[in-house]
């Protein structure tokens, strides 16, 4: 068992005066308590140096996260965002066009008295 716990801790990179509070009450090894995580919540940032001496890895960066952060003497001055065209824009419905093309030609004022009579009806 003994073996199996410090070939563990050498896999993991756990010195071997850290094991104890790795290592449950029944001599197993807790393996639950071994994962490492590590969670990146901040942006991700470069500075100007960066982006002239090392711009391939600062463009890795930013096509994985989305976003940089540029600094400039260690205050955040810019933020580069991955370019994203904008949709064509679907072109606005003429209305009076349409309206023309189901009657082309203006009514003549006789036409319109003759129509409002009609629609009126015996009133």
């Amino acid at each position: 068992m003994a073996r199996e716990v410090k070939r563990a801790a050498e896999a993991l990179g756990i010195a071997i005066h850290e094991l104890p509070e790795f290592v449950a009450a029944a001599g197993q090894i807790d393996w639950k308590s071994l994962v490492r995580h590590s969670c990146l919540t901040m942006n991700s940032t470069a500075t100007i140096r960066d982006l002239r001496n090392r711009f391939p890895e600062i463009r890795k960066r930013l096509e994985s996260e989305g976003e940089v952060l540029v600094t400039e003497r260690g205050k955040p001055r810019y933020r580069l965002t991955l370019y994203a065209p904008k949709k064509a824009a679907v072109p606005a419905v003429d209305y009076w066009e349409r309206l023309k093309s189901y009657q082309p030609r203006p009514m003549t004022k006789a036409q319109a008295r003759e129509l409002h009579d009609e629609n009126r009806g015996e009133r």
